[in-house]
Formats: C-alpha cells, sequence, structure tokens
C-alpha cells in the first residue's frame, strides 16, 4: 500500500503560554497521528502560532507565524486543508478580532479551494449579532464541523446549518495521554494514596506530602477579587477539618501564577494546622501538567482545562464557572459547578470538596465508562478528517 502525504495547516490559540490550549493542540496533534497509523496517510502539520519557535521545539512540527498573512497564505496554499480548533475561538467575550481573525484564516483557506475542518470547537458567546452572518457564510463552505458542546452544535443550527452537518464531540483534551514515561495503573489515574514514593507530590520543603492532594487551577476574573477571596475562605474551612496538600497549578502564564500567589496569600498560615501548600512552576508542557493533575485525589478549577485534565485522569473535578463552558463541559459529567465566581459560598465549597474526598470511590465508580466513553469518542474529528483525506487520495 503506497503511503501519501497530507499537509494540514492548524489553526488556533497557540503559542501563548495557556496550558490548556497547548493541551489542545498536543491532543489533535496525537489524535491525527494515531488516526493516520492505521492508514496509508502521513500527516505533515503545519501550525499557526503565536511563537513558532516555541512550538517547533515543543512538538517537533513546522510552524508560521499567525499574524504574518503572507507566511500563513503560502502555508496554505502548499497545504491539503486547515483545520480550525478546537477551543473556544468563535466568541467575543474577550474581544472584537478573535472572531474576524479565525474566520479569516479559514475563508482564506476556502479561497485557496482548500477542504477546511471545524475540530470540536466551542462556539461562543457571541454578543454582537453582525457577526452571525458572517459566521454562517463560512461554516456552511467547510467541510467537516465539530462541536464541543450542544449549545454550540444549537447556536450553529439557528444559523440554518443543518443538524447532520454537526458532529458534537469532547474536547480534544479528553484524549491527551500521560507522557510516555508515565506509568498507570487499570484506567484511573495513580492518586496521592497509591501512587509509588518516586512520584509523589513534591511539598516546598523538599520532602513528599502523604496527605490528600488538592489541585487548585484559579485565574483573575471578577474586579475585586470576591471569587478568590471566596475560595480562600473555603479552603480555610477544609483545612480546619482535615489535614490537605494544596498544590497550585497555574494553566495560563505568568498571569495564573499571579493569581495562584495571591489567592495562597489569603490563605495565611494554614500550614500550622498540618495542611501543605505548594505551587507547580514553569509548566508549559501540557503532558507534564497533565501528569501533575494525576497525581492529585480531586482538582478545584476555573480554568476549563483543568476540569478536563481531572476528569480525563479519573479525578473528580470541582468546577467553579466564570463561563457558560465550565457548565457545558460538567453537564456531561452529570454534574454542575460548586458555584459561580459572582456569588460563590465558601463553606459550599469546603462542603463539596469534603464529600468527594469521602466519596471519591463511589465518584469513580458512577464515571469512570462515562469518562472512558468520552476519550474515545474525543478522536473522532481525527477520524473523519484521515477519512476524508484517504477518499481524496
Amino acid at each position: 500500500m503506497v503511503t501519501t502525504s497530507q499537509k494540514l495547516v492548524i489553526s488556533g490559540y497557540y503559542g501563548f503560554r495557556n496550558s490548556g490550549d497547548e493541551a489542545v493542540l498536543k491532543s489533535i496533534l496525537t489524535a491525527l497521528e494515531e488516526e493516520s497509523q492505521r492508514s496509508n496517510i502521513t500527516v505533515e502539520p503545519i501550525v499557526l502560532s503565536g511563537d513558532p519557535e516555541s512550538t517547533t521545539a515543543m512538538y517537533g512540527v513546522r510552524s508560521v507565524h499567525r499574524m504574518k498573512l503572507k507566511e500563513v497564505r503560502e502555508a496554505l496554499k502548499e497545504s491539503d486543508g486547515l483545520i480550525s480548533g478546537g477551543g473556544s475561538l468563535l466568541q467575543d467575550a474577550t474581544g472584537l478580532k478573535s472572531i474576524p481573525y479565525y474566520l479569516g484564516v479559514i475563508k482564506l483557506a476556502q479561497m485557496l479551494k482548500k477542504p477546511t475542518f471545524i475540530y470540536a470547537q466551542g462556539i461562543g458567546p457571541v454578543n454582537r449579532k453582525f457577526f452571525n452572518p458572517m459566521i454562517k457564510s463560512v461554516f456552511k463552505s467547510c467541510t467537516y464541523v465539530s462541536v464541543r458542546d450542544e449549545q454550540s452544535a444549537d447556536y450553529l443550527r439557528g444559523l440554518g446549518l443543518q443538524w447532520n452537518q454537526i458532529h458534537v464531540v469532547p474536547d480534544p483534551v479528553m484524549g491527551l495521554p500521560l507522557p510516555e514515561t508515565k506509568v498507570k495503573s487499570g484506567t484511573g489515574a495513580v492518586s496521592a494514596n497509591d501512587t509509588p514514593q518516586a512520584n509523589r507530590v513534591e511539598t516546598a520543603s523538599g520532602g513528599h506530602t502523604e496527605l490528600p492532594v488538592i489541585g487548585i487551577s484559579v485565574r483573575f476574573w471578577e474586579s475585586d477579587r470576591k471569587e478568590l477571596t471566596a475560595i480562600a475562605a473555603g479552603l480555610k474551612k477544609l483545612c480546619s477539618k482535615r489535614a490537605v496538600h494544596l498544590r497550585f497549578l497555574p494553566f495560563h502564564l505568568p498571569i495564573d501564577e499571579q493569581a495562584s500567589r495571591f489567592l495562597m496569600e489569603l490563605l495565611g498560615d494554614v500550614t500550622s494546622k498540618g495542611s501543605e501548600v505548594s505551587i507547580a512552576q514553569d509548566l508549559t508542557d501540557p503532558q507534564l501538567m497533565l501528569e501533575e493533575v494525576s497525581k492529585c485525589d480531586l482538582v478545584i478549577g476555573m480554568r476549563l482545562h483543568s476540569l478536563i485534565y481531572a476528569a480525563s485522569q479519573y479525578v473528580p473535578p470541582v468546577g467553579i464557572s466564570y463561563d457558560p463552558k465550565i457548565d457545558q463541559f460538567l453537564l456531561r459529567l452529570d454534574s454542575e459547578p460548586a458555584g459561580d465566581t459572582s456569588s460563590l459560598d465558601g463553606d459550599k465549597l469546603a462542603k463539596t470538596v469534603v464529600g468527594l474526598l469521602d466519596q471519591r470511590s463511589q465518584w469513580l465508580k458512577e464515571h469512570e465508562e462515562g469518562i472512558t466513553e468520552l476519550k474515545q469518542e474525543a478522536r473522532v474529528p481525527a477520524q473523519q478528517i484521515i477519512n476524508y483525506l484517504g477518499r481524496k487520495g
């Protein structure tokens, strides 16, 4: 069987030191490689990045600067197609530039007669209605469309896309594997209670904790920081009930590390009652962050991908919502946030965490099968794209 090589440009929010978005890219690259190995196709990725040198160094793929139009056009011109996604690319909550940029890249590929694939995107919020016809026009010309939640699918159906044109799939990060050197037994992730000593979470003092490990992923959101104040109150309440290891996991550097240290200051001296506090520093490799999460017994997260990391490793996620995408992901786990940033109750957060720690085995029993299915379904877009390229070839 003759092997054919296909160049695919991948567009997304890559090269910005955001572990969640880097995990999306790594997940897409991994899924494409694994699916291509089952076919007679070799995929050559070309990633559009804010930091092409870093992207090439981290993933060993060709990369061009996402804002250099000539380079982007040349990459698309020589390619066999464009993948747009995943993540929340088409939204105007963070400004007016995201939607025109990502639609522009897709439209340019279509003008060059290249097939375009939407890969597990979360669409919205789209608050400015003048974007709707632009999205409709571009998406109707896409070869394949997949979104990561029903709300995104409903939005696209509202624009006139047919239901059978849209695949609802899990976030691609559900399929991200641990580093190859990481050894796991069974389907569940290694926890602080059954990890070999060499793999235990290291504390600030250089020792290894035997305490339950609570992963914490926070960001700045409310202007008065009331969400972080409420989280601190909940964590202090938790530490008054039992000794735990609070392990801060900054997903978007450097801003999330600043938010983490702000919260650590609010905690005061919880270590006087036997708890430990530490922070993971300078982690930009998504698989290394995934490994950190796999060592936790539970993860409290504001960042969506901290919750996805946790679920993918069979670690109970406790979400704090600042955006509907948090609620939508937890809904897939038949769960809901512990609260939202505007009205979070610290006592409720502490109660939720204590309950999950006490009933962790029950949580795993109830969710293991569903999580395993989500991990398998996360590969569907890669399968569809490889199948299309195979038929085309």
